[in-house]
């Protein structure tokens, strides 16, 4: 058997974009690196697959038998099927130099299905390609399937007890939306091969493919010509919009024409890094930062979302609240106090309980609680109160006393040049207190916060586990400080 010149990974880059499959299979020195979350996704996609097994028990690992020897593989599958009834995971079929593995195939009295499992909460376009492919190497290998499912998560699975994998998962049959879809798998097939096989790369230029429906591993090679801060930063501009602009010659902000349609804040936005106007509306900030009662807390949460759910009244993919930092200053000028929590990575203790009662504790009495972006915490607090009914009017009262510090910059009362167009605290933050910066942390965002703290469950090393620890604590720190010190520079104002 020849080796395959498509899998279905490959297959489905293609059908994003050729060009991305050509530079795949011959320059893949080009690729980016994986990206701590990628392969955070790529991982909870094997546990899920591993989980997902028990629905379908005593099951072949065929994979433990031919390793990646795919030849060996099919044969394996070959020699399996002369039982009438059998279940293999892993399960490579190989037809028209096209690669399919099975997550789970069952045959009962003969009789094959496919189950393949997804960790999202739905079935997309792309997995329907996905299934037609396999669909297509299998029955084109010689053999009969009764049926082809998608097993996914169910999203509005509750946990209570011992985890119930029949009420997690979803499994739903997809036979009658990949048979039509057959010829086209057949001619993409050859279309795809002819790609690989070319000796060129294929000249197609950027487009909205680059990111829909994943985004493209070669995106720092294809678009090198773009700078860094071009018209793609516009902020809310439509990528319909974005793209006409692109395909007419224009980049750069100079050159986009004064009749284009742009709303307000896309014209401050783009006067301003012509010009370098700052846009300062003093009374309107004045307002708001009057209207605070103190003491004054800063409050920050980080959270890490579990597909498969670990705690009783929790959904799959539900944010869980592991962490929070606590900034209080109790009059104008006053010395910051600072108070943490973290959670220690226990499948048998929800971070939740502990952490709201060290919350409720610490911000007892009046004044108003800053956060950044007021609908995620107030969301998370409502979440709390709902789950764990004994501290809903604590966490009532606290969420009544929220206010968000990011209003004067999504309200354009405050613009710079250096923001960007962007009113996140990562971009605030150095436009307006240039001495703190978060580039400096080994840990610098919200989602490599989740993906450390979520690693720290099957961590063993006792020093990884202290420095992930002490990463996560400076990381939220700094979120609550930087609030701290962006309503000084709004005061001065």
């Amino acid at each position: 058997m020849n080796k395959h010149i498509l899998s279905k990974s490959t297959f489905i880059i293609g059908c994003q974009c050729s060009k991305a499959l050509y530079l795949n299979e011959h320059h893949p020195e080009l690729k980016a690196k994986i990206t701590e979350t990628q392969q955070a996704i790529f991982t909870r996609g094997q546990k899920v697959g591993e989980l997902a097994q028990k629905l379908f028990p005593g099951g072949i690992n065929l994979k433990n038998e031919y390793q990646f020897d795919f030849a060996i593989g099919v044969e394996l599958v070959k020699q399996c099927l002369i039982e009438p009834d059998i279940i293999l995971y892993e399960a490579p079929f190989q037809y028209n130099d096209v690669l399919s593995i099975i997550d789970n195939l069952v045959s009962k009295n003969g009789q094959l299905k496919v189950y393949e499992v997804k960790s999202s909460t739905s079935i997309s376009d792309t997995y329907l390609l996905d299934a037609a492919l396999q669909y297509y190497v299998i029955k084109n290998s010689g053999y009969d399937l009764k049926d082809f499912c998608i097993v996914y998560i169910n999203k509005q699975y509750v946990r209570h007890g011992e985890l119930d994998i029949e009420q997690l998962f979803k499994i739903e049959s997809v036979m009658d939306k990949i048979l039509p879809l057959q010829d086209y798998i057949s001619e993409k097939i050859e279309e795809l091969k002819s790609v690989i096989k070319s000796d060129n790369i294929p000249d197609i230029d950027i487009g909205p493919y680059c990111r829909n429906p994943y985004e493209c591993n070669f995106i720092g090679y294809c678009w090198k010509h773009i700078p860094d801060y071009s018209i793609f930063n516009i902020s809310k501009l439509k990528e319909e919009k974005k793209f006409e602009l692109y395909h007419n010659g224009i980049i750069k902000f100079e050159d986009i024409p004064a009749d284009f349609p742009l709303n307000e804040n896309q014209k401050m936005q783009v006067e301003s890094e012509l010009t370098g106007k700052r846009i300062i509306n003093r009374e309107q900030i004045r307002e708001f930062v009057e209207g605070l009662n103190y003491p004054l807390f800063f409050l920050d949460f980080e959270t890490f979302m579990p597909a498969i759910p670990l705690y009783d009244n929790s959904k799959p993919y539900q944010s869980l609240t592991f962490q929070y930092s606590l900034h209080e200053l109790e009059s104008k000028g006053a010395e910051l106090k600072h108070y943490e929590y973290l959670a220690q990575a226990d499948y048998k203790v929800d971070p939740r309980i502990v952490l709201i009662e060290s919350l409720l504790e610490n911000t007892k009495g009046p004044g108003d609680i800053l956060v950044y972006n007021e609908s995620f915490e107030k969301t998370r607090l409502k979440e709390i109160a709902n789950d764990f009914p004994e501290y809903r009017d604590e966490t009532n009262e606290r969420i009544s006393r929220l206010m968000d510090l990011m209003k004067p910059f999504q309200s354009r009362f405050y613009y710079t040049p250096e923001m960007k167009g962007s009113y996140s605290i990562k971009t605030i933050l150095p436009a307006l207190v240039p001495e703190l910066s978060y580039a400096e942390l080994e840990i610098h965002e919200g989602g490599m916060a989740s993906n450390a703290y979520e690693s720290l469950f099957e961590e063993t090393d006792s020093d990884k586990i202290s420095k992930i620890r002490t990463n996560l604590l400076e990381y939220c720190k700094l979120d609550t400080l930087a609030m701290a010190k962006i309503l000084e520079v709004l005061e001065r104002e």
